[in-house]
């Protein structure tokens, strides 16, 4: 595993990560990346919220909308993190957690 710094602008609005396909944000790629294992928030590291329920949809033991509310979860754990563990060992760049 790798932690990679979320840089955040002034406003806190942003926050990107530098990942091998270069500089991207936390909430458009890292979120929807099947390589993101969590959200350090100091010294406590959160695992993602969306890969829980992933697991419990495919027993089919958790509503869809749940689904969403990690989302937001994941979202609120970026905005008061400073990094995130990433699965990335082989240097392979994003690979979409949700496929069809």
């Amino acid at each position: 595993m790798k932690t990679l710094q979320i840089q955040k602008d002034a406003t806190g609005n942003r926050a990107s990560v530098d990942c091998v396909s270069g500089e991207v944000s936390v909430y458009r790629y890292c979120a929807f990346c099947e390589h993101c294992k969590g959200i350090w928030v100091g010294p406590r590291l959160y695992p993602t919220p969306q890969e829980k329920v992933l697991k419990e949809m495919k027993k089919g033991t958790v509503p869809d909308e749940a689904l969403l509310n990690a989302q937001l979860q994941f979202n609120q754990l970026v905005r008061d993190g400073v990094s995130i563990e990433c699965g990335d060992e082989n240097n392979t760049g994003f690979i979409p957690r949700y496929r069809i």
